[in-house]
């Protein structure tokens, strides 16, 4: 059984920066695409970037490149985003989810509804 834990989430000021982390039991990094979500009420949840260890593919939604970096720590089975240059429109709930495979195939193709496992979120608020 999977279980996927964030961690990272707090207040911080429009320029400034976050790491999140997402550590997982119960699956194989090697095996899995893991990706970071976001939503806030009354929209879609969003798709931030992913990681796929198999085939080191990874993948930024356009509103973050540049300023999100996603990484994992195999021996850790721990995926970090760290979130740079911080603006009030990054303030979400952020939600990490794993799917078998690579990104590709689950992620990029399908969005959320391709993710089979998910945290419950850290939130993220960004003042101006």
């Amino acid at each position: 059984e999977v279980q996927l834990v964030e961690s990272g989430g707090g207040l911080v000021q429009a320029g400034g920066s976050l790491r999140l982390s997402c550590t997982a039991s119960g699956i194989t990094f090697d095996d899995y695409a893991i990706a970071w979500f976001r939503q806030v009420p009354r929209k879609a949840r969003e798709g931030v970037s992913c990681i796929s260890s198999s085939d080191g593919s990874i993948y930024y939604a356009d509103s973050v490149k540049g300023r999100f970096t996603i990484s994992s720590d195999n021996a850790k089975n721990t995926v970090y985003l760290q979130m740079n240059n911080l603006k009030p429109e990054d303030t979400a709930n952020y939600y990490c989810a794993a799917a078998g495979g690579v990104c590709g195939g689950s992620y990029y193709s399908r969005g959320y509804l391709g993710m089979d496992s998910w945290g419950k979120g850290t939130l993220v608020t960004v003042s101006s």
